[in-house]
């Protein structure tokens, strides 16, 4: 029998955005909220579909970062002092929707985890998000 499940984090973090014309090119921070759906077949010895804690585990390598596009020269600056979390593009909801996702997927088939990522909704600020949904639906 499938279940659905639902897990909310969030998380404080900086990023720029390398290629963007605009406030968002200069380095800032925001409170992220992290929206993640879950659907597929619990243990049979648990009953348990995905612990939250390895969800919100995988969203909190995130907390109190930097994010920066690996082509950001300002990545290898900051990084004498402490870590950059540097992402294959712009670190935009949309790109952290994605990684997050991809996170989310890899684990479940690592711990042979029958299950499918149907949503993620990053949140930027309290009236913007990103959101991806399961193609096959």
């Amino acid at each position: 029998m499938n279940v659905a499940i639902y897990k909310e984090v969030q998380f404080d973090a900086s990023h720029r955005l390398l290629h963007y014309k605009g406030k968002c090119a200069n380095l800032h921070g925001h409170r992220w909220k992290v929206e993640v759906w879950i659907e597929g077949e619990p243990d049979a010895t648990t009953g348990i579909l995905i612990d939250f804690n390895v969800i919100r585990q995988i969203i909190e390598k995130f907390d109190h970062q930097i994010m920066l596009n690996a082509a950001d020269q300002m990545a290898a600056c900051i990084e004498k002092f402490q870590r950059v979390i540097t992402t294959p593009g712009e670190p935009t909801s949309e790109l952290l929707a994605i990684l997050i996702r991809q996170d989310l997927i890899e684990y479940c088939h690592a711990q042979k985890i029958v299950a499918k990522v149907t949503r993620i909704r990053v949140w930027e600020s309290p009236t913007c998000f990103a959101e991806i949904k399961d193609e096959d639906r």
